[in-house]
């Protein structure tokens, strides 16, 4: 399962108009750059203070929000080199604060293991990035063919830790530390919230890392490609 670029053409297509009208309000690519990673960081303020269910909501907005930047320097005409890295800049750092907020939340909850859970999507979710950064650096999968490599891209990623994160905040995750503290070492059970945050967060860890596989096999084939080729052409000269 991965998200096509025709999959994602069309996402940014129905966004279009949103997008326009935003620039019609006087808002440049750079300002809804910044004004998503605001929102974003806001989520993570909200999941730091264990606010799940509006933490959540508030984070796939900011989401779908850096969708409209993109869209809009596209629709104008107005992309540039500058632009491109200021959102790839901006939105690892969105990415990097969420998890943040969210480790320090559930570090308040007083469960121990969960937010190693949280630091290893993080981490995951980072060599994502990184290997498409990297191969797209050397010269392999120019553009964005390496965004459509692999079954958890930043999009999908965002939509399962949101899920999880409103999830939570329906089913409930209140324990009292003091609860936790007292109980029997492995005798209190997880609150069913936290249960469904661990899920979201081990998916996104388990599923980011099959993808930082996906895109190093798929650079290995890129390649081995070009090396049989160069070969080619040397024999073709002698």
């Amino acid at each position: 399962m991965t998200m096509s670029n025709d999959s994602r053409t069309r996402i940014r297509k129905a966004f279009e108009p949103v997008a326009l009208g935003l620039g019609r309000l006087g808002l440049t690519p750079d300002a809804l750059t910044l004004i998503g990673f605001a929102i974003t960081v806001v989520g993570a303020v909200l999941v730091a203070r264990q606010l799940w269910l509006l933490g959540g909501l508030v984070i796939f907005l900011g989401g779908v929000f850096d969708m409209f930047d993109g869209t809009l320097a596209r629709a104008t005409g107005k992309v540039s080199n500058l632009g491109a890295f200021m959102d790839s800049v901006f939105d690892r750092a969105g990415e990097a604060i969420v998890y943040i907020g969210l480790i320090a939340g559930l570090q308040a909850t007083g469960w121990a293991d969960v937010p190693v859970v949280a630091a290893a999507a993080m981490g995951a979710a980072f060599m994502v990035s990184y290997t498409r950064a990297k191969s797209e650096g050397l010269g392999f999968s120019s553009g964005s063919g390496m965004a459509a490599v692999g079954i958890m891209p930043r999009e999908v990623r965002l939509v399962i830790l949101s899920l999880g994160l409103i999830i939570a905040g329906l089913l409930g995750t209140a324990v009292e530390v003091s609860e936790v503290s007292l109980a029997p070492a492995g005798s209190a059970a997880l609150p069913p919230g936290i249960v469904a945050l661990e899920i979201a967060l081990a998916i996104i860890a388990i599923g980011a890392t099959i993808t930082v596989i996906q895109r190093i096999l798929h650079v290995r084939s890129q390649a081995r490609h070009q090396a049989n080729q160069t070969h080619q052409e040397q024999g073709e000269r002698t």
